[in-house]
């Protein structure tokens, strides 16, 4: 996957980073917007923000893990953290499992997990291609 990464003109990071020697690997590969996670380690939660919006020329792709809210629901709580945006398209984490799903005029995309089984059905990364205004997001399975 790291070498998948390589040459990406950004990795987008949606949370459960767990550890700064992770974060720093990513940010040597490519440049790195990310956001905190219930599972990253205090040294990495200082850092990062909860909730990040990032433009691709006239595209916004809203980030957040979506741990935070009252049922601790994943897409439910990334549809609420920018109920109040227009996002092209929102990216999500907290439950690992792969989700790519087009609501309206917005793509809710979860790349699910590159090292976690427990909760995950296979491991796996997002690629999110924008050419000429136009996003393709695929689930890439590793």
């Amino acid at each position: 996957m790291i070498e998948r990464l390589k040459g990406v003109d950004l990795i987008i990071h949606a949370g459960d980073i767990c550890d700064v020697e992770t974060l720093k690997l990513l940010q040597k590969t490519a440049p790195t917007k990310a956001v905190q996670g219930n599972m990253d380690v205090l040294a990495v939660k200082k850092i990062l923000p909860l909730k990040e919006t990032v433009s691709c020329g006239n595209l916004k792709i809203g980030v957040v893990h979506g741990h935070v809210g009252p049922n601790r629901e994943a897409l439910k709580n990334a549809i609420a953290s920018f109920k109040d945006d227009k996002m092209d398209v929102v990216i999500f984490g907290h439950s690992h499992q792969s989700f790519n799903e087009k609501r309206g005029e917005t793509i809710y995309f979860n790349p699910g997990s590159p090292n976690d089984l427990i909760k995950a059905k296979f491991f796996s990364y997002g690629l999110i291609t924008v050419e000429a205004g136009k996003i393709k997001a695929e689930i890439v399975k590793i």
